[in-house]
């Protein structure tokens, strides 16, 4: 079920198109994210609910770290995909999301098997309390198990944003949200015969979602169902496409993965300040609280990236400018508004996830300070999303990187621990990284190296 047509991709009205190919992907952005809070709902349910709490927070930062490394292939088959799409080579677009499913899958296994093995020592590194650090093992091992199955679910997201079709993708991943939201209590508390599971049972209902997700998405895929059809034939490795896929890929996974270790830094720091497993918690359902509002900017950022994408490959370069700065501008005024009513309204929001009281105080505190930055969040996703469907992902790369590790956690840092100001120094440190990343996002964007495409 393509979404988009082709045609209203490169000839229909901007920012329709745009909300067109990105409704589907805010719908699967609100479906992850109401998956996080029902994980964070439930454990904060537990009687060790500040300790499970704070384990889900240290936990998704290191997950995040190795699944940035499939989001820079990802990017690659977005770029490679609706380029060949938008210039009628659509042999070439299969051929190359076959490589791509068979780089990503190749990864999950060593990642999962590493990662594994690894956990213990990831986690003690932060130095956290015993009863955090025990939580944060048990559900990193069970989440680096199911790592294969996350890469190629994500895969194939990425594919069909590629190729025009968002509703697939939001179906299938709608299917496994909602399985797992229905998993979570069963498997935390132990109900209709199953044991007391805990955290553990949360990390579980992951990865048997994430299983079945990748189960369907690869019979749609392989049957042809979803408009590209793959053989296994694709999936043999192809010299030339690999050097290729590496070269576009690598650049955003480094970015990536260097943002991912940047949080994983930032746990670090929040691990050092007073009340630490209060922080930590606060933090874990603020964050998600404000993953709420990025949902909107996910579906058009993602819609940017197609509509650039294809425009490029059909040669309509003015379509591509177009489709870039509509959509940066439609993304900073909807965060300006969403930052104003969740700022309004952050201490009853709390409330709904933890009926502890020193949690709810700092996790408010946190989104009033955060939110200062946010809107041009979405000013720096738009120009990410402008290179990552040009396929050039270098400007991507030193801008991620940039923004997390020469502003957030300096920044941070200093407030933070070397000023004293604590939690609240963080949380000032990391909106002012969001406006001045944006201001060199900016710069960047200005050199127009994002209007060239990157196939033959």
């Amino acid at each position: 079920m393509r979404s988009v047509s082709k045609e209203q991709i490169l000839k229909g009205p901007i920012i329709k198109t745009l909300f067109l190919l990105g409704w589907p992907i805010m719908i699967s952005s609100l479906l992850e994210t109401a998956y996080t809070l029902a994980d964070t709902f439930w454990l904060g349910r537990l009687e060790e609910s500040k300790y499970a709490v704070a384990a889900l927070q240290i936990s998704w930062p290191i997950i995040f770290l190795l699944i940035s490394i499939a989001f820079g292939f990802g990017a690659a088959g977005v770029a490679l995909v609706s380029q060949y799409t938008g210039a009628k080579k659509h042999e070439e677009a299969e051929r190359s999301a076959g490589q791509v499913i068979f780089i990503s899958l190749t990864f999950g296994l060593v990642f999962a098997i590493t990662g594994f093995f690894l956990s213990p020592f990831i986690v003690h590194s932060l130095g956290l309390e015993k009863e955090v650090s025990h939580l944060a093992i048990l559900y990193l091992r069970i989440i680096f198990f199911g790592m294969p199955f996350m890469f190629e679910s994500f895969m194939f997201g990425f594919i069909m944003r590629a190729y025009g079709d968002t509703v697939t993708p939001m179906i299938v991943s709608g299917v496994a949200v909602i399985l797992n939201i229905a998993l979570d209590p069963i498997l935390i508390f132990g109900m209709f015969g199953f044991p007391r599971m805990g955290v553990l049972g949360a990390g579980l209902a992951t990865i048997l979602t994430q299983s079945l997700a990748t189960g369907i998405a690869l019979y749609l895929l392989f049957k042809g169902k979803v408009g590209i059809k793959l053989k296994l034939s694709y999936l043999k490795p192809e010299k030339e496409k690999i050097k290729k896929i590496f070269r576009i890929g690598i650049p955003a996974s480094i970015g990536n993965s260097g943002t991912a270790f940047g949080f994983f830094i930032l746990m670090y720091i929040l691990a050092r300040v007073p009340d630490s497993t209060v922080v930590l918690a606060a933090y874990g359902i603020g964050d998600r609280i404000i993953n709420l509002i990025f949902i909107s900017i996910n579906g058009l950022s993602a819609g940017i990236t197609t509509v650039l994408g294809q425009s490029l490959g059909a040669d309509k370069i003015e379509r591509a400018e177009e489709a870039v700065k509509k959509g940066i501008l439609a993304m900073f005024f909807i965060l300006v508004v969403c930052s104003i009513l969740l700022v309004l309204f952050r201490t009853e929001i709390m409330k709904i996830f933890i009926n502890n009281s020193d949690v709810v105080n700092e996790g408010a505190n946190l989104i009033k300070c955060v939110m200062i930055g946010v809107p041009f969040f979405g000013i720096f996703s738009g120009i990410v999303a402008s290179f990552q469907g040009s396929g050039h992902n270098v400007p991507t790369m030193i801008l991620d990187i940039s923004r997390l590790w020469a502003l957030r956690i300096p920044l941070a840092y200093f407030l933070g621990l070397y000023l004293g100001m604590n939690s609240t120094g963080v949380w000032i440190g990391m909106a002012l990284s969001n406006i001045v990343g944006t201001a060199i996002a900016l710069i960047f964007f200005e050199t127009g190296i994002w209007k060239k495409k990157v196939i033959d």
